[in-house]
């Protein structure tokens, strides 16, 4: 079974909003005392914490899905619900986070460093909050919102002020335990080491950590061997240190071919370039080795290296080697102490911007984008009317009726809000505001909106007229002055 992991994907899944409460205050002798229910509890979060107690990410590998709790709901007689638990997920320190499409949203450097991995929903606003001086009994709440769903990628890449690097058996391993505490494992055969190490190493009053990465071998690059898998571990490093093996017994290999291959397959990962180089001519305990450092040494040193002799037996030459690497960590942390902190750029939203999009599409429906309105919809209890009305009170207000009839939609447009399995369709019925010629006789209750349960269907006016007798039968039409009645006598005057 594995037991160091430094990828792996986690599915976050922040909890979902509360609904609000629909409330009417009773009390004795008043029994509509106004609404009063209260608001949802928000959703969990999913937030990611630098531990250092934590130094790989096999704990993901096991359960890569992790959700938080949801809110409750609101109660009634202005309580609110309780909130989601947040769910605290700790990651080894050097913890880089990749969305679905591979951009870098964060690099955790330093034991306490956050990361939102996914935020939760918020809690739908009750009837109590809903109420105002025009709707001052609101027989509907808002829905909670759904917490954010996401795929990560994270990635583990160690923070070592030092990386050893070279061939299998090179002796990087026995190098690392020799100037510092780790305990990696050591044999005489190629790829022992299958994991990186860390070590911590004190040189005088400098203290840095020590990396060892599994060897390479030429065609790491196309994926011989280990591969360049876990190069990754070293890119935060200041120094680079090549262990060469002085004392193979591979009659094709020397050091400095050695350094050429491991040159070559560094380049073809990349990013390493500006990294300062070390040689470390290791196992000159041996006889053989002796005399092979002392062949090479200067032809390295004549291309530009620092060369040290070192037995990671005999312990040899390693304080020389070690205040090298001190002095390069002193360095870098100097000027990285120097460094101007990063100015923070604010880019405001535009003062015209309407935070929605309105697009016609191919097969004559309209798409309206946006995330106030698709938050609205979310929001919405599609089971209550005066909910849905709501909904058209906020989308007529937003403009998006009107960027609707710019568009060219008419009655009976299909209209899709949100996207994925969050869109909502519905046939669009204009309001007054957006185009009062469309409207055709359509009436529009209070509280209703045809728009999402389709058009309403109008009966044809019937204009009640009055027959020829009925006409004769009315007091007012047999009277001189219809004010004050006076019926006609109906004897002819002849009969008088």
């Amino acid at each position: 079974m594995a037991t160091f992991v430094d990828r792996v994907t986690l599915y976050a899944a922040a909890g979902k909003g509360g609904d609000g409460c629909v409330s009417v205050k009773r009390e004795k002798f008043k029994p509509l005392g106004g609404p009063d229910g209260g608001n949802g509890g928000r959703g969990g979060d999913i937030i990611l914490i630098v531990d250092s107690s934590v130094t790989t990410l096999l704990d993901f590998h096991h359960s890569p899905h992790r959700k938080a709790t949801s809110g409750s709901q609101g109660y009634g007689d202005r309580k609110d619900g309780t909130y989601g638990e947040d769910l605290i997920l700790p990651v080894p320190n050097g913890t880089v986070v990749f969305d679905d499409k591979g951009n870098q949203l964060a690099d955790l450097i330093g034991v306490g460093t956050t990361f939102l991995a996914a935020q939760g929903g918020h809690g739908g606003l009750g009837n109590l909050a809903l109420s105002s001086s025009k709707r001052r009994a609101p027989g509907f709440a808002l829905l909670g919102e759904p917490g954010e769903e996401r795929t990560l990628y994270l990635e583990l890449k160690s923070v070592a002020d030092i990386a050893l690097v070279g061939y299998p058996s090179a002796g990087k391993s026995s190098l690392i335990a020799a100037i510092s505490a780790a305990r990696p494992k050591i044999a005489d055969y190629p790829f022992t080491t299958l994991v990186p190490n860390l070590g911590v190493v004190q040189a005088g009053d400098t203290r840095f950590t020590v990396a060892d990465v599994p060897g390479l071998i030429p065609g790491a690059s196309q994926g011989k061997g280990l591969g360049l898998e876990f190069l990754r571990h070293v890119e935060r490093c200041v120094a680079l240190v090549h262990v060469l093996d002085c004392g193979t017994l591979e009659t094709d290999r020397n050091p400095i071919t050695d350094l050429e291959i491991i040159e070559s397959e560094l380049a073809q990962y990349g990013g390493l370039e500006d990294r300062v180089r070390i040689i470390a001519l290791n196992k000159i305990d041996l006889p053989d080795g002796q005399a092979m450092a002392d062949m090479v040494a200067q032809t390295l040193r004549d291309k530009g290296y620092e060369v040290y002799p070192v037995s990671a037996a005999s312990r040899a030459g390693l304080t020389e080697l070690l205040y090298a690497m001190a002095r390069l960590v002193q360095k870098a942390r100097a000027e990285a102490a120097t460094e101007e902190r990063t100015r923070i750029i604010l880019r405001p939203t535009a003062v015209d911007d309407s935070g929605f999009t309105v697009r016609a599409n191919a097969d004559g429906s309209f798409s309206v984008r946006g995330q106030k309105v698709v938050r609205w919809v979310r929001q919405t209890n599609f089971k209550n009317a005066e909910a849905i009305g709501y909904l058209a009170d906020r989308l007529a207000q937003l403009g998006v009726e009107k960027e609707l009839f710019k568009q060219g939609a008419v009655a009976g447009s299909e209209v899709r809000i949100g996207s994925g399995d969050n869109e909502v369709v519905f046939e669009w019925e204009p309001t007054i505001e957006a185009g009062a010629e469309q409207l055709a006789g359509h009436l529009h209750r209070r509280g209703e909106d045809s728009r999402l349960e389709g058009s309403w269907v109008v009966e044809e006016r019937v204009v009640d007229q009055l027959s020829d007798d009925e006409i004769a039968q009315q007091w007012e039409y047999n009277v001189e002055d219809p004010h004050t009645p006076r019926l006609t006598d109906p004897t002819p005057a002849e009969d008088k």
